[in-house]
């Protein structure tokens, strides 16, 4: 569940024109997105450098980065944002692998460019222990002579949780994590918190900067079919996010259920699928709701897709993929917050989730009232020269659309009661120099369609260079 990370980035970005000033606000739903993205970039070279499923008794090491950053988020046309990082782990494994402990430590330095900051123009943040688990065996634990009689784990601390193919949850949480193997199933058992310092799903003032909510959740997956992995699953989620400052005209909890199921696997050699669909209950306040005024939840979203691979050197592959995630025509200015949310009625039918897909790295937008088609491909180029054997290049291309005309989006630039949102195309290369250093970029272009007054097109950049050691 958890991927040891590390790097050092440093690289010169191409510059976009335009100048702007900063506005005095939090950062967008979109920037909230657009990071996530990088951390998952960041997430895979980090595992390369250090994976988890060596067993090993003792393994520790770091890495140093450095991103650059150059977008237009719609309200301003051009940031620079500078973010050199340090990343220290240690692993160790005891008892012939009864138990494991891992812990990593992260430190980051944000520079924004004087005048394009979103609220701070530099800062620190951390150093932080983004995981931090125990994990013990408990059939090799008690010594059984066939430790596969008790094939139960337990995962204690602050680790990756991820249910069915991620589309519903997948977040860091600080969770306790069970995974027993039941003949030709194997359960999965959660009890989590958020981390205090993750950004919240709702992005109202008083809640946006923290989230207190619990997670208690079972998983099912049926393993006794060759090629397929079906699951079905159950999530509660609990809000106990404290509002600063208390707004005594408007409540902010969102408390709800998932039930859900999912499948991945190969419909043939080289061509594999994943697939969930997701129904949501539960209890939120509309804009403007206190006290005992509550709306009833009922949503609902899925994803699909496929994706083929070529034999040859050079690796090709190309996939597609179809998300949606239900709307409400009555949340005006936003999919996902309580304040400027559901209002009109008390049935709130905008889907809001806890997982993680790729929608794009410009437009970014949260899987809620969207229709998110996706198209793309990447290979290796080079697998003639040594020094170029590593790298890949690869495209993604995105349309979106609204589940509900009037229904708003995560963008909150966003301004029309349209139902064409737009579309993007994203480019990036990957190269790993050697097996310590490796160097990516990516750059996405969005054009906004109709649901846009502005219909400029925006770019987002980054790109960095990562030592492991």
């Amino acid at each position: 569940m958890v991927q040891p990370d590390r790097r050092w980035y440093f690289l010169p970005v191409v510059a976009l024109s335009g100048l702007g000033y900063a506005q005095d606000r939090a950062p967008t739903e979109q920037f909230i997105r657009q990071q996530r993205e990088i951390d998952r970039t960041l997430a895979q070279q980090r595992f390369e450098a250090a994976p988890v499923d060596q067993l090993l008794d003792f393994q520790y090491g770091g890495s140093l980065d450095y991103y650059v950053f150059h977008f237009d988020d719609g309200v301003q046309s051009s940031r620079w944002l500078n973010r050199p990082g340090l990343t220290a782990w240690m692993r160790a494994t005891i008892d012939d692998g009864a138990h494991e402990f891992f812990a990593r430590m992260r430190l980051n330095y944000n520079y924004f460019r004087p005048g394009d900051e979103f609220d701070k123009q530099q800062d620190w943040v951390g150093p932080n222990f983004d995981r931090a688990w125990y994990r013990v065996d408990l059939g090799k634990a008690f010594h059984l002579p066939n430790p596969a009689d008790l094939p139960i784990s337990l995962t204690v601390g602050r680790q990756a949780v991820v249910f069915g193919t991620g589309y519903v949850l997948d977040l860091p949480l600080d969770a306790v994590l069970i995974d027993a193997k039941l003949g030709d199933f194997r359960v999965h058992g959660l009890i989590g918190k958020t981390i205090g310092s993750y950004p919240n799903i709702d992005r109202s003032g008083p809640v946006d900067s923290h989230s207190n909510r619990n997670f208690f959740g079972a998983q099912v997956i049926y393993e006794g079919l060759e090629r397929h992995r079906p699951f079905i699953y159950g999530i509660i989620q609990q809000d106990h996010t404290d509002e600063r400052p208390q707004d005594i005209f408007q409540e902010y909890d969102y408390d709800s259920q998932y039930w859900g199921f999912a499948s991945r696997g190969e419909v043939l050699p080289d061509w594999s699928y994943w697939a969930e669909a997701a129904f949501e209950t539960g209890r939120s306040y509309g804009d403007g709701d206190y006290f005992a005024q509550r709306d009833t939840i009922h949503s609902f979203g899925w994803d699909v897709g496929t994706e083929y691979l070529f034999r040859g050197e050079m690796r090709p592959r190309i996939s597609a993929e179809y998300m949606f995630a239900s709307g409400d025509s009555g949340r005006l200015f936003s999919p996902t917050n309580a304040a400027g949310g559901n209002r009109g009625d008390n049935r709130d039918t905008s889907f809001v989730g806890f997982g993680y897909r790729d929608t794009g790295i410009a437009a970014a937008p949260a899987l809620s009232n969207m229709h998110i088609w996706r198209a793309g491909g990447s290979l290796a180029p080079f697998p003639s020269v040594e020094l170029l054997r590593e790298v890949e290049v690869g495209t993604d291309w995105f349309l979106y659309a609204k589940h509900h005309t009037r229904g708003a989006i995560s963008d909150e630039t966003s301004d029309r009661f349209e139902g064409y949102v737009g579309w993007e195309m994203d480019y990036f290369v990957n190269w790993r120099i050697s097996s310590d250093l490796s160097w990516t970029v990516r750059w996405g272009a969005f054009f906004p369609g109709y649901a846009y007054s502005d219909r400029g097109t925006r770019h987002f950049v980054f790109s960095g260079l990562t030592w492991s050691f």
